[in-house]
């Protein structure tokens, strides 16, 4: 999966409506009030998004909704465990999202 297909649907279980610009590197930005979401490199759009779709974060496992843990070594993002723990998040709220009807 994407990661514009992941953040989609990450927005999609948050409830927010996403405009996206045509340009590769921008993020999209939150209708209808314009600003930038980007929880896969924005600690606070993030933590905002686990919040608003209810996770449970556990050290280095989080669960949802989906009664399913998420794990990303950090290995994986750069050996970077910031990114690895956003990047857990978006990948546990898309899968609340792809629930969604």
């Amino acid at each position: 999966m994407t990661d514009r297909e992941l953040l989609e649907l990450a927005a999609k279980a948050a409830g927010i409506e996403l405009k996206w610009s045509g340009e590769m590197d921008v993020p999209p930005r939150m209708q209808p009030s314009w600003e930038s979401w980007s929880p896969l490199t924005d600690d606070g759009d993030a933590l905002r998004l686990a919040v608003k779709v209810e996770l449970h974060v556990f050290g280095s496992r989080i669960g949802g909704s989906v009664n399913e843990d998420i794990f990303i070594d950090a290995w994986d993002c750069n050996n970077n465990p910031y990114a690895a723990t956003r990047r857990a998040i978006v990948r546990a709220a898309a899968e609340i999202g792809k629930g969604m009807v």
